[in-house]
């Protein structure tokens, strides 16, 4: 079976490299574990777990050209050009990586300095989706067929009037069919597609990527600071490091309620907007308007982006409701880059532990506004939800 491997450095989603650039600068010296959760209850054929070795062992093979880094001090001036000279000497090290299996089980973990492990979740899962088909021989839509879909569902968010962005990198079914894909949504979308997560096809279409950060940000700052004090600190390391710039803050890690609580009048003015990822969002778009009129900020200043597990439906009831009230756009995943004819993988990689400079290594917790997107020990989302008042 002949195995997959990645194709440039920037085959990645932008908030990594965003995320990168400030542990660089605040935490240096951090080491962190991630792990694989197979959500899904996927089975894997004998033999994965060595294909996935060898594409994880080409990664030490890929390096930033000199192109890619010139598109990246164009498009991204927040970031400094000391960064762009560590990436053009980043290596990936595979020994970082541990993967074994047992039956039709796998098991993956990442351990290192949280600055270098940073970039390795999303094209570990890009990696384990397309060897997931690959190797159980699953035969997708042909090519023009997944054009056609593509165009279809741009023709109609075009219709709706909506703000697209592809967010489909981590369970995509291939490198392949995301060119397709991309393809697709730059020939058709002129009225709504208006870029990409993935800094590789960003820099394909020569429009700047997009992203700012994930989960992992607030649940290190959690481990750092407690979790009275997460979303906090994690807001004001953000605005440290770049101002107002890359403004959209991601609200469910310790739940809705909470962040917004903390949300007050100075982060609600300077960021630009949240983003939906758990939870009702209809609920959520009239708690975001609400806590803007509360702040005195009118909400049609700002922006919600929308990015759990949408379609057409999802959107077209979103924007229903949220018209004339609030900005919005909205990031599509899965639904774009792997409808194909397959049941899609249900998966995730997340931040397991921590260890700060001289303390030992600690469990991480994120308690969604879905409970089964909770992760951490039982333990550790017990205690979480104990200091923070959750029922």
């Amino acid at each position: 079976m002949e195995t997959t491997f990645l194709k440039s450095i920037l085959d990645n989603d932008f908030y990594k490299f965003t995320m990168q650039h400030t542990v660089i600068k605040l935490f240096p010296k951090a080491r962190v574990r991630y792990g694989f959760i197979n959500r899904g209850k996927h089975i894997f054929p004998p033999g994965f777990a060595d294909l996935l070795r060898k594409s994880v062992d080409a990664m030490a093979d890929l390096r930033l050209t000199k192109e890619e880094k010139q598109y990246l001090s164009h498009h991204c001036p927040y970031l400094d050009p000391t960064y762009f000279d560590f990436l053009h000497g980043y290596i990936y090290d595979p020994s970082e990586v541990q993967i074994s299996q047992e039956g039709s089980d796998i098991k993956v973990t990442v351990e290192g300095y949280w600055y270098r492990t940073i970039l390795w979740e999303v094209p570990l899962m890009a990696l384990i989706s397309e060897l997931f088909y690959k190797s159980n021989h699953l035969i997708r839509l042909n090519d023009e067929a997944i054009k056609e879909l593509t165009k279809n569902k741009i023709d109609n968010y075009n219709k709706l009037g909506v703000s697209i962005l592809e967010f489909g990198t981590r369970r995509r079914h291939s490198y392949d069919v995301h060119v397709l894909v991309n393809d697709t949504l730059r020939t058709f979308g002129s009225e709504s597609f208006i870029g990409t997560s993935n800094v590789h096809f960003a820099m394909v279409n020569n429009i700047r990527p997009l992203g700012t950060h994930a989960h992992e940000w607030f649940m290190f700052h959690a481990a750092q600071y407690g979790f009275k004090m997460a979303n906090f600190m994690s807001l004001e390391h953000w605005t440290q490091v770049y101002g107002g710039d890359l403004g959209i803050a991601l609200t469910d890690t310790y739940t809705t309620e909470i962040f917004f609580s903390q949300f007050d009048k100075k982060y609600s003015k300077l960021f630009d907007g949240v983003r939906h990822d758990s939870g009702d969002p209809i609920e959520f778009a009239q708690k975001v308007i609400s806590h803007y009129a509360k702040m005195g900020i009118d909400p049609q200043s700002k922006v919600i982006v929308f990015s759990d597990s949408l379609n057409y439906d999802k959107v077209k009831s979103i924007t229903d409701f949220c018209k004339g009230k609030i900005k919005m756009s909205f990031g599509i995943g899965t639904n774009f880059t792997n409808d194909v004819g397959l049941p899609s993988m249900n998966m995730v990689i997340k931040l397991t532990e921590v260890k700060l400079e001289n303390r030992h290594w600690e469990g991480v917790v994120k308690l969604s506004d879905e409970k089964n997107k909770n992760t951490g020990t039982l333990e550790m989302i017990a205690l979480a939800k104990e200091v923070l008042g959750i029922k």
